[in-house]
């Protein structure tokens, strides 16, 4: 089993929200395993912590996300599917409608927030779960603090890049610089995975990726049975069409 070095001296932060944007800095500006070992290592590394993260980044991001489509439905602009244009038509939103929609979403943008936590923390369960039939010795606390610390930034980052999606050619622009963001995010998470429970790459970028293999392949299987339960309806509905026809 791999040793992290242990004469590194532990990070210190300032308390209260200054020292949680000085710790989220730090997560996504010095890429190294040593760096979440550490920031682990102080005394509100908690989970605590790391709920209250994910609350309210997934809050501003549920308002970012209620603003855009509020900026859709005033412009008329609906996101196009290359090769399905014609079948997602652009309309004009009824200014009416766009304000009972955007006070809604505001005010269920708290929703977003806790669903953001229930699923990290359920993501870091896994991934920690998974972490320790390899041999990690690393704990649910620690990993959700800094995997909090990690995904907080990004976050906020991708929300309002996401504003800009609504312009053509910016918007694939940020959607490309999303795409990396999203890529380095994961580098930054197999490392603290890596730190975090002492062993090596290949158990920790196991740890981190398996969850996302089999989330992908149970969601394949429910596709494929769905397809199979549905394929002999439109048959059906096939036959009996062509029964209509003289």
């Amino acid at each position: 089993m791999e040793q992290m070095p242990s004469n590194t001296p532990v990070m210190e932060s300032k308390p209260g929200p200054a020292g949680w944007v000085q710790t989220w800095i730090t997560a996504v500006t010095k890429p190294n395993e040593q760096t979440f070992v550490d920031m682990t290592e102080q005394p509100n590394a908690t989970s605590k912590t790391a709920f209250i993260w994910m609350f309210i980044a997934g809050t501003i991001s549920a308002i970012f996300q209620t603003i855009l489509q509020a900026i859709y439905s005033a412009t008329g602009y609906t996101p196009q599917i290359p090769g399905l244009e014609k079948y997602m038509p652009t309309v004009g939103g009824d200014p009416t409608t766009m304000g009972i929609s955007l006070i809604t979403g505001l005010c269920l943008s708290p929703l977003g927030g806790l669903l953001a936590v229930l699923f990290f923390a359920i993501g870091v369960a896994i991934v920690q779960w998974i972490a320790k039939l390899f041999g990690g010795v690393g704990t649910f606390e620690k990993l959700a603090y800094a995997m909090a610390a990690i995904s907080v930034p990004f976050t906020l980052v991708s929300s309002i890049l996401a504003l800009f999606s609504a312009i053509p050619f910016v918007g694939f622009c940020t959607g490309l610089l999303s795409f990396g963001l999203g890529i380095y995010g994961l580098v930054l998470q197999v490392m603290a995975v890596k730190g975090i429970n002492r062993f090596g790459w290949g158990s920790a970028i196991g740890s981190v990726l398996i969850p996302g293999f089999v989330v992908f392949l149970l969601c394949f299987c429910a596709a494929f049975m769905l397809a199979l339960l549905i394929a002999p309806m439109f048959g059906d509905v096939f036959t009996s069409m062509q029964q209509l026809v003289p």
